[in-house]
């Protein structure tokens, strides 16, 4: 019997792990996906933690591992598999306005920093990187202000009940994040989109950490930790009446990025529009292995690890919950020869 099943992606993340599902090169055992694609994994994401509207999604880990932590998956009824669609290291996600005196993470303290919602993943590995390589913790931010970095109105997506010295004010709806730090009301922003000021050249933003990629590798050789931050899940009813399928769809979804990597590696015509990809990728190897990107958990225990703990730390998860309880028990491990 073939068990049909929505996938929900947001066109803007075309990846090329997850391709060969969607033009079909593989698929899942004794599934039939319908893809539905939404024009940005926010409203993803908001769809599936509001009212459970596809049978599986890329999903915001950090959301899953709050809603486990208060055990509230009742209002949450989702399975998460070991993939992680998603997953970028954060020292480059960090913005300042020239005028704020930050020249190193130090100078954060006592400062006005914005972040489009205090709970989304991103933002959660941002503080877990200040507070354990630089003593920054959050409540030496003097104020965290949260709502829409380029359009007006965003909030959170999860209701808070954080710390009392930890202080989180929204913006007012009337503005953005984007213009706030661009006019110095802001000191620093933290964001996984890159700000428009930025990116169109404003003299007044720079990032904190300018030369981010050396920092990110010297902190991947020194922890193991590449941040994840998405999973994939399925509705819960979806796979209690049907377990085998989160087995098939992680094996699917796996098989889908092996041919991703060997593709990349083709010296006979480039993927991708990167001249020098193909020493980009030998470079890459020399740090990470063959499999830069790997899913599962025993791959993953040092990033599930620290999130799972910043999370707790930062008062966002009221206890600290296990892997184990964070995936499909058929997703660990599995048969060997």
């Amino acid at each position: 019997m073939v068990r049909k099943l929505s996938l929900a992606y947001a066109s803007a993340y075309d990846y090329d792990r997850t391709r060969a599902l969607l033009d079909g090169t593989v698929h899942p055992d004794g599934i039939d996906l319908n893809f539905m694609v939404l024009p940005t994994i926010e409203e993803t994401f908001w769809r599936m933690a509001r009212y459970q509207d596809f049978g599986s999604s890329e999903f915001s880990l950090h959301s899953y591992i709050v809603s486990k932590a208060d055990n509230i998956d009742r209002q949450l009824p989702l399975t998460a598999i070991p993939v992680f669609p998603s997953r970028m290291f954060r020292h480059s996600a960090i913005y300042v306005n020239v005028r704020a005196g930050i020249e190193k993470p130090e100078d954060l303290k006592n400062k006005v920093v914005g972040v489009p919602e205090y709970q989304i993943t991103a933002a959660t590995w941002v503080r877990g990187i200040l507070q354990h390589e630089y003593g920054v913790h959050p409540e030496d931010i003097r104020k965290w202000r949260t709502g829409g970095l380029e359009q007006q109105g965003r909030v959170e997506r999860l209701s808070l009940n954080l710390p009392k010295h930890v202080h989180v004010e929204p913006i007012a709806e009337s503005d953005t994040l984007n213009s706030m730090l661009d006019r110095g009301e802001l000191d620093a922003l933290v964001t996984a989109r890159m700000p428009s000021c930025f990116y169109k050249g404003s003299s007044n933003v720079r990032r904190l950490f300018e030369g981010y990629a050396s920092i990110e590798q010297d902190y991947f050789e020194r922890t193991h930790i590449f941040p994840i931050m998405h999973t994939v899940v399925i509705r819960r009813d979806i796979y209690e009446s049907n377990s085998w399928i989160a087995r098939n769809l992680y094996c699917a979804f796996d098989e889908a990025k092996a041919l991703a990597l060997d593709r990349a590696y083709e010296t006979g015509a480039l993927q991708f529009t990167m001249p020098w990809m193909i020493p980009a990728i030998e470079k890459q190897r020399s740090v990470f292995g063959e499999d830069p990107w790997p899913y599962g958990v025993e791959a993953n225990i040092k990033p599930l690890e620290a999130l799972t703990q910043y999370s707790y730390e930062q008062g966002l998860s009221k206890r600290r919950v296990t892997i184990e309880e964070l995936f499909a028990p058929e997703t660990i491990g599995g048969s060997r020869i």
